[in-house]
């Protein structure tokens, strides 16, 4: 049975550049190799969900240029289903700022450009899609307004409506009353719930994150893997153990194969499993869509944990 998952976010292009450390305020840094990549939370997870085996459409705008051209080129190359995607006459595409650091941890800056040009009439044009979607897959690099609009067309049609709620600064938490699966990692989870000292435990994040109003909650943990509260039980879930070389996309990697997962009607445990799984390995690549990985690598490094878990 084929499952297909809607995606209605961001398109970039990432510029990255490696540094010794980040730097400070105030401060000009030198760094080292700089390398250009696809990117963009939205394309991310299409991309993502492709490769675990789910059919894809992406909604989405792009700039009149070189780079959205390109990019174009990138997502019919993976399979994706663009026809949604619209050219913005006299704008740019987006383009993501990113310092990689050894450790793997980057930091990341978007000029939105085209994004920011994809409006409620965009998701009109797409909202058969959306209809039909096993799961619509979201993001807060776009409009709010607009992903309000794809979440009404959603609801309509019992459509299961994943959001990432990334980045989190300025989203309003009334987004999430309409919720059934929010994905967002520890720093996001404590900018929603106000927790400007970031002294709240991961599990308290999770019950006040829950009391917005999504069925269940998952907030990722970076190498202390993730957790998931579905309003009752809370249950952990360890990192699967690699050689962290760039932590972009892994966050997306994530995403991509938890919601084809639960379009494939797979138990959320089971599918967080596998979101553990195509972080881990997208962060042992650098950049963001070529580090996605496919869905055998992913249940190959499943099978390998087996053992070392019983």
């Amino acid at each position: 049975m084929s499952t297909s998952v809607c995606v209605v976010g961001s398109i970039n292009m990432d510029l990255v550049v490696r540094a010794e450390r980040f730097a400070r305020p105030g401060e000009t840094l030198l760094g080292g190799a700089f390398e250009v990549h696809p990117g963009g939370k939205g394309a991310n997870q299409a991309v993502a969900a492709s490769r675990m085996g789910a059919q894809v459409s992406l909604v989405g705008c792009l700039g009149d240029d070189d780079w959205g051209s390109k990019l174009r080129g990138v997502l019919a190359g993976e399979g994706i289903d663009i026809q949604r995607v619209r050219t913005c006459e006299k704008e740019h595409t987006g383009i993501g700022f990113v310092t990689v650091v050894p450790s793997g941890e980057n930091s990341i800056v978007v000029a939105s450009g085209a994004n920011w040009r994809c409006t409620p009439e965009d998701i009109e044009e797409a909202s058969g899609i959306i209809a039909e979607a096993d799961v619509l897959l979201l993001q807060a690099e776009i409009p709010f307004e607009t992903n309000r609009r794809a979440i009404e067309i959603a609801l309509k049609s019992n459509t299961v409506i994943l959001l990432n709620a990334a980045p989190a600064e300025g989203l309003s938490t009334d987004i999430l009353r309409d919720v059934d699966l929010l994905v967002v990692n520890r720093d996001e989870a404590a900018t929603l719930v106000g927790d400007d000292e970031r002294e709240v435990a991961p599990t308290g994040l999770a019950r006040r994150l829950a009391s917005f109003g999504p069925d269940r909650v998952v907030i990722t943990l970076g190498a202390e893997g993730a957790i998931h509260f579905n309003g009752q039980e809370m249950k952990s879930f360890e990192a699967f153990p690699v050689d962290c070389v760039d932590s972009t996309g892994a966050g997306d990697a994530f995403v991509g194969a938890l919601a084809t997962m639960r379009a494939e009607g797979e138990r959320l445990k089971d599918s967080v499993r596998y979101g553990c799984a195509a972080g881990a390995l997208a962060s042992s690549v650098a950049g963001a869509i070529s580090s996605l990985p496919t869905r055998d690598a992913v249940e190959s490094l499943i099978r390998k944990a087996i053992p070392a878990a019983t």
